[in-house]
């Protein structure tokens, strides 16, 4: 199968390239999906089921800006500044 690029025809190199097999996806939390690869078996330890981002459990930490930190760190509060 010829490839044109930019007027040029390219051909893929005949037997380089590994075999696709469906492949089994297996997380550490149970769940399991099918997918493509050249493996036939896949364990993960964190999956879209499980990882906290997917499920909504990941908590946000409050970020405060420079300003907060160096006050804080120096001691000065809202009644030291007016």
């Amino acid at each position: 199968m010829p490839w044109i690029w930019y007027g040029k025809e390219r051909k893929m190199k005949a037997n380089i390239h590994p075999e696709m097999k469906d492949a089994t996806v297996t997380c550490a939390c149970g769940a399991t999906f099918k997918t493509k690869s050249t493996k036939e078996n896949i364990n993960v330890e964190v999956c879209s089921e499980c990882h906290p981002f997917y499920t909504g459990t990941q908590s946000r930490a409050k970020k405060t800006g420079n300003i907060e930190k160096f006050n804080k760190k120096y001691g000065i509060n809202d009644k030291q500044k007016a």
